[in-house]
C-alpha cells in the first residue's frame, strides 16, 4: 500500500509514456528549444509494464492513467495497454491525449483493454486552436473525439484550459457543444507547469470566472460532496441532467487532502505531486542487474516506491510565498 504520513492512500497511478508532443500549447511548451529525453533514458515497454504490475499487485493501485507528452506517439502503446489489461487484479485504464491520433487508434485501444479517454481541446474555433497550439490540427482532434466515442471509450472527457484574451469567452459554447455530442467537459485552471515559467496567478481564469460565465446560459446544480470522492473535478449537473460539467481548480480550490495519486515519469522517476520539486529514481533499481541480493527485485522497487510516497507533502504549496515552480515542464512530468 502506498500511504503517506497524512493518511492518504494512493490508488491512482499516472504513467507518462513520452515527453514528446505533436502540439506546442502555449501554457505547456515553448514553440522550440526543448531537449527531449534520449531513448536510453526512457523506460522500455517491458519496464513500464513491470512497474505497473508491481504497483497493481503489491502496492494497491486500482486505476492507471497513461499520459505524456502525447502518449499516442509511443509506438508500443497498444501493446502496453494489452499487457496491463491482463494483470490480476485488472486495473481500470484510461488515457489522456490531445486526440490527434485517436481516429486511427481508438478501436485498437478499446480491443486492447483501454476503458476510456480524456481529450484536451481548448476551443471550438480553428483559428484560436492554431494560435494556442501553434499547429493547424483542430479537425483531427474533433475526428479523434468522435472515434473514441464510437469505439466505446466512454465517458469521453474533454479537458479545457481557458486563456485570457484567446478563448476565455468560449465556456458556454464549449459546454453546449459537449452536451450535444455526449462528452463530459472539464475546465482546468491554468497551472504553473509551463516550460517557459511564464505563469502568473493574477492573469489566470479562475473556477469562479468559469462558473459565472457558464451560468449566463445554463442552470448548474452542484453534485453532493459524497459523489466526488478523491476526484480532482468538482462537478455540476447541467440543466437538471443527465449531463455534467466539471471544474478542476488546482490553484484556487486545491484538493490535496483527498489526493490519491502517484506519478511515474517517462524516464522512471516517482513524483508524489505535479508540483513536487523532488523525484525518486526507480529506473536505476529496474536496471540494477542483480547487484546485491535485493537490487532490482520487485520487492526492492516496491520498497523504494513506498518510501517515496511516505514523504509526500501535505499540499502543493501553491499558496506559499516561497513556492517554486518545478523545473520540469508538464510534458516531462505527465498530466
Amino acid at each position: 500500500m502506498l500511504i503517506d504520513t497524512y493518511g492518504r492512500v494512493a490508488t491512482d497511478l499516472r504513467v507518462s509514456l513520452t515527453d514528446k508532443c505533436n502540439l506546442r500549447c502555449t501554457y505547456c511548451m515553448p514553440e522550440e528549444g526543448l531537449q527531449w529525453l534520449s531513448k536510453s533514458e526512457l523506460l522500455s515497454d517491458d519496464e513500464i509494464v513491470r512497474l505497473v504490475r508491481i504497483a497493481v499487485t503489491q502496492l494497491g493501485i486500482t486505476e492507471v492513467r497513461f499520459t505524456g507528452g502525447e502518449p499516442l506517439l509511443r509506438p508500443g502503446l497498444v501493446g502496453i495497454v494489452e499487457r496491463c489489461a491482463q494483470l490480476e487484479p485488472r486495473p481500470k485504464m484510461s488515457l489522456t491525449t490531445n486526440g490527434i491520433g485517436l481516429k486511427r487508434t481508438a478501436a485498437a485501444l478499446k480491443v486492447a483493454g483501454l476503458d476510456r479517454v480524456n481529450v484536451s481541446l481548448d476551443t471550438l474555433r480553428p483559428d484560436v486552436f492554431k494560435t494556442l497550439t501553434r499547429r493547424d490540427r483542430h479537425k483531427d482532434v474533433l475526428d479523434g473525439l468522435e472515434a473514441a466515442r464510437d469505439a466505446g471509450l466512454t465517458p469521453v472527457k474533454v479537458n479545457t484550459v481557458l486563456m485570457p484574451g484567446l478563448n476565455d469567452d468560449e465556456a458556454p459554447d464549449l459546454l453546449a457543444w459537449a452536451v450535444e455530442n455526449d462528452y463530459e467537459l472539464r475546465f482546468i485552471e491554468q497551472m504553473p507547469l509551463d516550460a517557459q515559467h511564464g505563469w502568473k496567478r493574477d492573469g489566470m481564469i479562475t473556477a469562479g470566472d468559469i462558473l459565472e460565465s457558464l451560468r449566463t446560459r445554463f442552470e448548474l446544480t452542484e453534485e453532493g460532496s459524497g459523489e466526488r470522492g478523491s476526484a480532482p473535478a468538482e462537478r455540476w449537473v447541467v440543466d437538471g441532467g443527465p449531463h455534467r460539467v466539471g471544474v478542476i481548480a488546482s490553484v484556487t480550490r486545491p484538493f490535496c487532502s483527498a489526493c490519491d495519486r502517484t506519478r511515474l515519469t517517462a524516464d522512471g522517476q516517482v513524483r508524489t505531486c505535479l508540483f513536487a520539486t523532488e523525484e525518486t529514481d526507480l529506473r536505476a533499481a529496474l536496471r540494477a542487474n542483480g547487484e546485491g541480493s535485493e537490487a532490482g527485485s520487485d520487492e526492492e522497487i516496491a520498497r523504494i516506491w513506498k518510501l517515496a510516497m511516505w514523504g509526500k507533502k501535505a499540499g502543493s504549496g501553491l499558496d506559499d510565498p516561497t513556492f517554486l515552480q518545478p523545473e520540469r515542464p508538464m510534458s516531462a512530468i505527465g498530466g
